[in-house]
């Protein structure tokens, strides 16, 4: 990777926010954290990069021995340090000064989100994604979104793999890495093929309203721990969820979820409408915890529409919680969806309808619902 110069739009502001607090990088496993972390070392004068999983690195961890100047500690891997969160927070409250921290990782550092503990108001998070269709077009680098749909966003199949075959060796491995090596180092889950059964359907059921009641069935297994092993697969950045939109925040809670995957190619490349909707919920996403992390004020949430009549709407952006711009998709250009229509008659949302190979831009007369080439849309959107 060190080859391209791509560009991620976290740099900018973690540089920023690195000097007012440390910095927490979260996302999935090789989705790049590393390689940004030292693009952001070669804005320092004396960084110093530390992974705990060198035996090097573990032992000067350990015993604080880098020099006074040292103006940039990135910790990379801190996480697997027995009370590595008491740790860091003594690390940054008696640091020097000019001395900034960086910490990067995965699935555990997702849990601070999630918890009061020792390092609450001395952070800034950041989460590192895949690549996206607008990182990739402020490069020269020939990457079209044909690729970056065929491979997905994660850097060593779209940018290293020389072939389709590699890109799936590489998914093949990774999986494998993350159900076999990462869970039972994770939550100590005793029955991986059931974590496995359970992720495959869920790759089957990609895209539809999840009833853990049904998967609790097909498992075999009690809906608690259908409840866990879905936690376990998202704080993992497996697979995450898009609830349904309801003005009541306990109601919206209550209902069902829709499952998506980080890695889109993942899916089987059959269900290509399955995909095309993964690869507009992962940009969603992407954009929506870009402006959360670093526009606040002008935070969107990603939910979808769903009426106790069935009728839907891929998604639905929302601002203070209140409807923003819905969104569906279609795998080909057909007539306007009718369920669009419904809720920009009923509640005046504006609607965009996004096709891959659409041809031209079309509008409801009198109406605020657009059709879009996909690829435009997603274009447009800054992640």
């Amino acid at each position: 990777m060190k080859k391209h110069s791509f560009h991620r739009l976290n740099k900018a502001f973690i540089l920023k926010d690195l000097k007012k607090k440390m910095v927490l990088l979260t996302g999935p496993r090789q989705v790049g954290k590393t390689w940004l972390a030292k693009q952001i070392m070669n804005h320092y004068k004396n960084p110093l990069y530390l992974n705990y999983d060198s035996l090097k690195d573990k032992k000067m961890i350990k015993e604080q021995s880098w020099l006074e100047s040292v103006d940039l500690i990135v910790f990379d891997e801190i996480h697997k340090m027995d009370q590595w969160k008491n740790y860091i927070k003594g690390i940054f409250d008696t640091r020097p000064q000019h001395r900034n921290i960086l910490v990067t990782g995965s699935a555990r550092l997702q849990q601070i989100q999630r918890s009061g503990d020792s390092l609450a108001g001395r952070f800034f998070s950041h989460t590192l994604l895949p690549f996206s269709l607008f990182e990739l077009s402020q490069t020269n680098q020939s990457i079209g979104f044909n690729k970056l749909f065929s491979r997905g966003g994660f850097p060593e199949p779209l940018l290293m793999a020389k072939s389709i075959n590699e890109a799936e060796r590489w998914r093949q491995q990774y999986m494998f890495s993350l159900l076999r090596e990462d869970i039972p180092d994770f939550k100590n889950l005793q029955n991986y093929r059931k974590m496995e059964t359970l992720l495959y359907l869920l790759r089957e059921k990609m895209s539809s309203p999840i009833s853990i009641n049904s998967l609790s069935q097909a498992l075999g297994i009690d809906h608690k721990t259908v409840e866990k092993y879905i936690t376990v697969l998202k704080d993992l950045f497996i697979i995450f969820s898009v609830p349904s939109f309801s003005k009541n925040i306990a109601r919206s809670l209550s209902k069902t979820k829709k499952i998506y995957f980080y890695d889109y190619a993942f899916i089987d490349a059959i269900n290509t409408g399955g995909r095309w909707e993964n690869i507009v919920a992962l940009h969603l996403l992407k954009h929506c915890l870009y402006l959360q992390e670093t526009q606040p004020s002008k935070a969107l949430q990603l939910v979808y529409l769903r009426t106790k009549d069935k009728r839907e709407v891929d998604f639905l952006l929302t601002k203070k919680g209140s409807p923003h711009l819905m969104i569906e998709v279609k795998s080909k250009e057909v007539a306007f969806s009718k369920n669009l229509i419904y809720f920009h008659d009923r509640y005046g949302i504006p609607g965009k309808q996004l096709c891959p190979k659409l041809k031209r831009q079309k509008q409801i007369k009198g109406k605020n619902i657009i059709s879009e080439s996909l690829e435009t849309f997603l274009l447009k959107l800054k992640t």
